[in-house]
């Protein structure tokens, strides 16, 4: 039987941030992407208003920073929290609590403008209704959509990932389940003006709930507004500002009732997670795949590190570098991470959001956070840096697993950093020692990693003593080591296993299963 033609390799659900991510890695791997998008435009509205360092690091490496209008050096804070115990986060290297005043939406239209750069056909409008019963088995994925005179239409791909979101569609329609907890409270966010508010960027709890408040432009402020002893609701459930106004007044003795808002919303603290990321052909990332409380602003910046994962792999498939195996990873390693993501945000809402039974929690937390260890390991948490995934090599060397550290090196065309070398979207071998072996084991993957001699002020602190590491294309650390290690037999190994086989061509197979 011929195979069903395909309108696209890759049909991606949702142009949130986590599918235009995916759907930029996707085009600059070479596949062909289509995005359906319910909406007709966005809404302007930005449940986010930044990202956190891992976040920062992954934007630095497509050269996405200067179009946030901040050039290189887009502002961090040094300071945040956990749990609401305020610490300063550069007691770990490289950590901070993340960029901030970065509405979402300024960081959707910078991910849509790159995507459709490369190439993405970004269908606004188009609302996905339903899977066909074959997508799980079949040789392509059959999708019926509705377009935006009404009319359902058919569309065809190899592969298709859903990014749309916490009540996800595709979740539904391909049997994901999706254990986890219900939600216990309601909360509401809104964007206020005409009213003046005291400030309280990292919250602040009274016998009636916490409250937050922060400027969000001129005249403008954000305010989070969580109320104890208030009823879960539906995730989406629709609020006027008179009530979030009451629910103010209630916590804080203060009247904004005379305010306007811009926009108000809700949330809850339902916690779930998808028991797989993958079934078949179809994939989970961002919100469908996993929702918590948005603590500490983690949200947005898991998706888009689910993204960068699952692009580059499969991109790979599809150009015929690698076998589906490959596809397999992108669950055992970010199932993993988002499963400790849940396990922080609710361990800080049990803590942040409890009423006085959370008193003795909060009093604890306030002297464990003193100690710099406690520090450095929640810093790490929270801003994802500390992020190692299992390659399953028990004797590997400390920096496998983990993504290579932001550094400055030394290239015979001048300064260069991890991030610049990473733009290509290829693999990265870095041959810290000017070595010929290193160098020549590459060859057989010429075109998929990028061989790069240089050096380091501080090569130990770099790289752990190694004198050569294989970086992956999201930035994590394959293989590090150096030419006494078995005759670099685990480096030829590390570019097989993430590269595919030696000298294998290119588009050989896009139609992989």
């Amino acid at each position: 039987m011929a195979a069903t033609a395909v309108d696209a390799d890759v049909i991606v659900v949702g142009a949130g941030p986590t599918g235009l991510m995916l759907a930029g890695e996707l085009c600059l791997g070479g596949a062909n992407v289509v995005v359906v998008e319910r909406l007709t435009e966005p809404t302007g509205q930005s449940r986010g208003l930044g990202f956190t360092a891992r976040a920062m690091e992954v934007f630095d490496a497509r050269g996405l920073l200067p179009g946030f209008g901040q050039g290189e050096s887009v502002e961090t804070s040094p300071m945040g929290h956990f749990g609401g115990s305020v610490f300063d986060y550069t007691v770990l290297p490289d950590a901070h609590f993340g960029a901030r005043g970065i509405p979402q939406s300024v960081t959707e239209r910078v991910l849509e403008d790159w995507a459709a750069d490369r190439g993405a056909d970004i269908r606004r409008g188009w609302e996905f209704v339903t899977l066909d019963d074959d997508c799980l088995t079949g040789d392509s994925v059959h999708l019926t959509v509705r377009d935006p005179q009404g009319v359902q239409q058919h569309l065809h791909a190899h592969w298709l990932v859903g990014c749309d979101g916490g009540s996800s569609r595709v979740r539904a329609a391909a049997g994901f389940a999706f254990p986890g907890r219900d939600a216990t409270r309601g909360m509401y966010l809104a964007d206020v003006s005409g009213v003046e508010l005291r400030h309280r960027p990292l919250g602040e709890r009274t016998a009636n709930g916490m409250v937050m408040a922060a400027p969000l432009s001129e005249g403008v402020d954000r305010i989070i507004v969580c109320p104890d002893g208030t009823p879960a609701h539906e995730r989406e459930r629709t609020v006027s500002f008179d009530e979030v106004a009451q629910a103010w007044q209630h916590i804080t003795g203060e009247d904004i009732s005379g305010g306007t808002a811009d926009w108000v919303s809700s949330f809850t603290d339902a916690t779930r997670q998808a028991s797989q990321y993958r079934r078949g052909r179809v994939f989970l990332a961002g919100d469908a795949a996993h929702i918590h409380l948005p603590a500490g602003g983690q949200g947005l910046s898991a998706g888009v590190q689910d993204a960068f994962n699952l692009g580059w792999k499969l991109a790979a498939v599809i150009r015929g570098d690698h076998g589906p195996e490959l596809l397999d990873t992108y669950h055992e390693e970010r199932h993993a991470a988002g499963r400790r993501l849940l396990m922080n945000t609710q361990a800080q809402g049990t803590v942040y959001l409890g009423g006085a039974e959370s008193a003795p929690l909060r009093e604890l937390f306030g002297e464990l956070i003193r100690h710099d260890a406690v520090k450095r390991h929640l810093a790490g948490m929270v801003s994802h840096v500390d992020i190692r995934y299992d390659l399953g090599e028990d004797d590997a060397h400390p920096l496998t697993g983990r993504r290579m550290p932001p550094r400055q090196f030394t290239s015979g065309d001048g300064p260069v950093s991890v991030a610049q070398l990473l733009r290509s979207g290829r693999a990265l071998l870095l041959d810290l020692a000017d070595d010929a072996h290193v160098r020549r084991e590459a060859r057989e993957w010429h075109g998929r990693v990028l061989v790069a001699t240089v050096t380091a002020a501080d090569a130990d602190g770099i790289a752990a003593g190694a004198t050569a590491v294989l970086v992956r294309p999201d930035g994590y650390v394959a293989w590090a080591g150096s030419p006494a290690d078995a005759d670099l037999k685990g480096l030829r190994a590390a570019l097989e296993r993430w590269l595919g086989p030696a000298g294998s061509p290119a588009q050989a197979g896009r139609t992989a299963a």
